[in-house]
């Protein structure tokens, strides 16, 4: 999960993170794991971080965009309001061998 966050919100919103939303992802029990990244290249208007989520298989990210994720996603939105922009996106571990 990406968000770009208003530089005034930085400090609210990474007590939030780490207090707060990833413990409530991580408890869904479909994680194993989290890492929250501070994108520093290339720079955008406000300021980016990026969460990843290591899912225990595909089937567990499905359950949990069904049945975790929206409510997850507007406690955010309520938080934080326009403060906020976010997107998603999955990424795949490859097995090439280089």
């Amino acid at each position: 999960v990406t968000s770009i966050i208003e530089e005034n919100i930085q400090q609210e919103y990474l007590e939030y993170m780490y207090n707060i939303h990833i413990p409530e992802v991580l408890s869904t029990g479909k994680f194993s794991d989290a890492k929250l990244f501070l994108l520093t290249e290339p720079q955008n208007e406000g300021i980016t971080y990026c969460v990843q989520y290591f899912a225990k298989s595909k089937e567990d990210l499905v359950y949990y965009r069904e049945h975790y994720s929206p409510k997850l996603q507007a406690d955010i939105k309520q938080k934080f309001g326009n403060s906020l922009l976010s997107f998603r996106s999955v990424l795949e571990l490859t097995q090439a061998t280089i």
